[in-house]
């Protein structure tokens, strides 16, 4: 039995297909952690979706940005994006009942001293503390004022974590924090506009696992979401968005050994 981390899918699902095969992943034995964004840019979302759905329990996908942006464009609150591919997803005969597991996911996965994350998590919360924070952000997004924090996700704002916030205000930051951060200045405030490599990141931005005191620092945080860095495993950290869906890799983690798998992309 083991465990593949794989990075930002994309909808690229004969990509994710072939890393599979090449991984030998046996559905009986072995469990699948996605670090979100199943869906969009890449060809295939729709199928992407349904078979995730039909391996339920099997895997787990914490939600990412895309997936995020896939149920505020079904909700009708978020307007189409210049390389959306959602629309097979929302003429789907079964749309809503995909759209229903994907609401379903968590924001934060966490096994003993392991956390999975789409994005990042802010320096100043601790492994529980975002967890806890993550299941009330997710009850939000279950229930009736879904639509109004679906409608802040494409908000590129630079938000800063303080406990005090409250309702609203807290579920869309705490929300920023889990599906779109990647910088933080030094008064960790995100640093919204900027998607680059660490080298090119603005003055006083630094990454969010570079933050001086983070919390978190004691756990193995996997996340994704930033193709520009790419593959990065060690100090704490495993970032798997190798850029599957910008024509790069689709990267697995076996979690037993920590050894690296990568398929290139490509939909033959």
């Amino acid at each position: 039995m083991a465990t593949y981390a794989i990075g930002d899918v994309h909808g690229c699902f004969q990509a994710l297909q072939r890393l599979l095969r090449k991984v030998a992943y046996d559905p009986g034995q072995d469990r699948l952690w996605f670090v979100g964004d199943l869906v969009n840019r890449g060809p295939h979302s729709l199928e992407v979706l349904r078979w995730a759905v039909e391996r339920d329990d099997q895997i787990v996908a914490v939600l990412g940005n895309h997936d995020l942006h896939l149920l505020a464009r079904a909700a009708g609150v978020s307007e189409v994006k210049k390389r959306d591919s959602l629309e097979a997803v929302l003429a789907a005969p079964d749309r809503d009942d995909l759209l229903a597991w994907l609401r379903g996911r968590p924001l934060i996965h966490r096994e003993g001293e392991m956390l999975l994350v789409h994005a990042g998590l802010f320096p100043g919360w601790t492994p529980a503390e975002a967890e806890r924070l993550a299941r009330e952000v997710e009850e939000r997004l279950r229930g009736e004022k879904a639509a109004k924090l679906l409608a802040a996700v494409d908000q590129r704002a630079a938000e800063r974590w303080k406990e005090s916030l409250s309702g609203h205000e807290r579920a869309r930051v705490a929300l920023a924090g889990f599906a779109r951060l990647r910088t933080l200045d030094a008064e960790a405030r995100m640093c919204a506009d900027f998607s680059g490599p660490p080298a090119l990141a603005p003055k006083g931005c630094h990454p969010w696992y570079a933050a001086p005191g983070r919390q978190s620092a004691g756990a193995t945080v996997i996340f994704g979401h930033w193709a520009a860095l790419g593959l990065k495993v060690g100090g704490g950290v495993a970032c798997l968005d190798t850029g599957c869906a910008w024509g790069r890799e689709l990267t697995a983690l076996r979690l037993d050994d920590w050894r690296i798998f990568q398929e290139p992309a490509g939909e033959s």
